[in-house]
């Protein structure tokens, strides 16, 4: 105990991303305990439908994000001048003016979304979601500031607060309302939340509108692949609820969101976790050739795998059993999808901690690759088995897409020279025997998945 207490003690790179990482899995913990538990309440208020709506709400207002990121919050945690008040506040405008874009568009988008998808009520709540871009624009520096210098305390406390404001608003105005629109203004009022407690609580420079030529130029050349990454990223992390839209019901459409809800807990702890932390980690380690050093960052690394395929392979087990316990008859088909999507999601999570390290070096061009990669694989075969086996063809695809991008990340790591080919063997074969269990396990609740369509 002694040893373990003493690796988080000190202002070491270890010992802070050791107390960070921890700090990042309990508020994601309490996170999706608060998720959950505003999910059950408003699947007894809501019907199904409308959470194949908001889906496709979501689908286009993240789309837009991640088709416009250019990367500022990447730039300034990897970036020399992370700390300039001058750098802080062009990558601040940069936002601003990014975010009242990125609104136009959402309205522009609106009727057009709406015929597409056959759903009127589109044209109406897209303007009125999209003002959370707009209020994601004016987010102080002050969080990748946080993110920086691994000052993840104060930032779980506020991500936590404010979600904590806005599902108490939501589920008061879904109780009132019964509508769709409850869940668009529960948003807009976490987002308000978030902006507030973000300025009063977190270190850093307060921001001012500033255009420094040199500053704007560093982050719109490291920026250029990062939107262009960012932009497969979409594909990747939202091309599921994109295609499916199109050729499923909303009705149908609800029942994937709701089991993907379930199944994503372990694969967005991931992302959480790398996102925040290895940026830093891989940077502060460039150049140090210390032994022991990178033996804590292979431990670190196995440790956060570990850990994910455990959650994935419990959900891939109890899925079935965690849906019918927790919702009522309506939602019990997203029973098979919840074991489904676990499984399919193993192989990313095997090559999560890589990813990082080309963005911590400033080479945004080659995670660019890998992202192009993932979104061409997902895209076709997502399509390919939808088109063809309905949902149990998606979720196939988008398992196989993963396990066929892992030789282009394995190109990236070896590339920046991290990556580890034993952890790679180890969870790949614990992967396999998770998944043949689960779905030897499960089998009989796959014959009535195949004619959900």
């Amino acid at each position: 105990m002694r040893a373990i207490t003493g690796a988080f003690r000190g202002d070491g790179l270890m010992a802070r991303g050791l107390r960070s990482a921890s700090f990042l899995t309990l508020g994601f913990g309490i996170s999706q305990v608060i998720r959950l538990g505003s999910n059950l309440i408003l699947t007894r208020l809501l019907f199904p439908e409308a959470f194949g709506l908001m889906a496709l709400i979501t689908v286009v207002t993240v789309g837009l994000t991640m088709f416009s990121d250019v990367g500022t919050s990447p730039a300034i945690a990897q970036s020399k001048r992370g700390d300039d008040p001058d750098f802080l506040n062009t990558a601040w405008t940069i936002q601003v003016i990014r975010g009242f874009a990125l609104w136009s568009f959402t309205a522009a988008l609106a009727i057009p979304a709406a015929k597409f998808y056959n759903s009127p009520e589109l044209a109406l709540y897209l303007p009125l979601s999209g003002l959370t871009l707009i209020l994601y624009g004016f987010e102080p520096t002050k969080v990748d500031t946080a993110q920086r210098h691994l000052i993840m305390g104060r930032l779980t406390l506020v991500d936590l607060l404010s979600q904590v404001i806005g599902v108490i608003i939501l589920i008061i105005l879904a109780w009132i309302m019964k509508s769709v629109l409850a869940l668009v203004i529960g948003g807009l009022f976490s987002t308000v939340a978030r902006l507030i407690l973000a300025n009063w609580m977190l270190p850093g420079i307060r921001n001012r509108f500033r255009w420094e030529p040199e500053a704007a130029a560093e982050l719109i050349r490291f920026g250029k692949w990062v939107f262009l990454s960012t932009a497969c990223s979409f594909i990747s992390n939202q091309g599921d609820r994109a295609i499916l839209g199109r050729f499923m019901s909303l009705d149908a459409l609800g029942l994937y969101n709701i089991g993907y809800f379930l199944a994503s807990f372990p694969l967005l702890l991931g992302h959480s976790i790398v996102f925040r932390l290895l940026i830093p980690v891989y940077r502060d380690l460039a150049g140090r050739v210390d032994p022991g050093v990178h033996r804590k960052l292979r431990r670190m690394r196995f440790a956060l795998t570990a850990g994910l395929v455990l959650m994935l392979g419990a959900m891939a087990m109890l899925g079935p059993w965690i849906v019918g316990v927790l919702y009522d008859d309506r939602y019990l088909m997203a029973a098979p999808i919840v074991t489904l999507l676990a499984c399919s999601q193993l192989p990313a999570v095997i090559g999560l901690s890589y990813e990082q390290a080309a963005l911590a070096a400033g080479d945004s061009r080659s995670y660019f690759a890998l992202a192009a990669t993932r979104a061409v694989l997902q895209v076709s075969l997502l399509l390919g088995g939808t088109i063809s086996y309905g949902v149990t063809g998606a979720i196939v695809g988008l398992g196989l897409a993963h396990l066929l991008s892992h030789p282009t990340l394995i190109w990236l790591a070896r590339r920046h020279r991290v990556w580890d080919p034993l952890h790679d063997v180890i969870y790949f074969a614990i992967a396999a025997v998770v998944t043949a269990a689960a779905l030897s396990l499960h089998i009989d609740f796959f014959r009535a998945l195949m004619e959900l369509r």
